[in-house]
């Protein structure tokens, strides 16, 4: 019976560890585990906030005409890189970010979604498109087919344990927060961390326009 378990045991945590190897940064892939919240020092964010964000250089738009960052200066903006179908991170995050943009969006919070393309299969929009609608979003949503803002934003020459980070920008266009990848649900720190910082950006001032 004892060397039962032991098979159960060693068959279960095998197929844990290939759903999470699918959304590892390197190559290109997530973490095998949802790590504790890192602090900024211990997990590279430090040198990100306070910079302004970058322009985002993305395609084939879902639910939304194409956007570009600086049409969005007043507002505050969530951005997530994700990817699917095989990221239980990615799955595990979006009723958090569909919570976020139902709550926040008439306050002054714009969701946005990057798509980066990791299936060993060719890309294909319309599937990105099926994620989104399984994945219940109804903010918008673009395809970073290239990983360029992925790598100008967040990868850029470092070694991240995630590629699926969240950027958190105030209505000046400063990075102001990031999640280093992987999930963040409601009720844990992580979520609570990204929701306290949400409702503080919202409580500030749009930034004058200049004359």
């Amino acid at each position: 019976m004892e060397s039962i378990k032991a098979s159960y045991l060693r068959t279960a945590l095998g197929v844990a560890a290939l759903a999470a190897s699918a959304c590892t940064a390197a190559p290109q892939r997530e973490a095998a585990a949802t790590p504790a919240p890192a602090r900024a020092h211990e997990d590279g964010t430090a040198d990100l906030v306070g910079r302004p964000a970058q322009p985002w250089h993305v395609d084939h738009w879902v639910n939304s005409a194409p956007l570009e960052l600086a049409a969005l200066r007043g507002r505050v903006v969530l951005v997530r890189f994700w990817t699917a179908p095989d990221c239980p991170f990615c799955g595990a995050t979006a009723p958090a970010l569909n919570d976020f943009h139902k709550r926040y969006s008439a306050q002054g919070l714009t969701v946005v979604g990057f798509y980066h393309h990791k299936d060993d299969a060719p890309l294909q929009p319309e599937s990105v498109a099926g994620y989104v609608k399984t994945f219940g979003f109804e903010f918008p949503v673009a395809i970073d087919s290239n990983w360029s803002t992925l790598k100008a934003w967040w990868l850029d020459g470092h070694d991240r344990g995630f590629t699926s980070a969240s950027f958190l920008i105030d209505r000046s266009g400063v990075i102001r927060h990031v999640h280093p990848g992987g999930q963040y649900v409601a009720g844990d720190p992580a979520y609570q961390a990204m929701q306290s910082k949400i409702e503080q950006l919202l409580a500030e001032s749009a930034p004058t326009a200049r004359r």
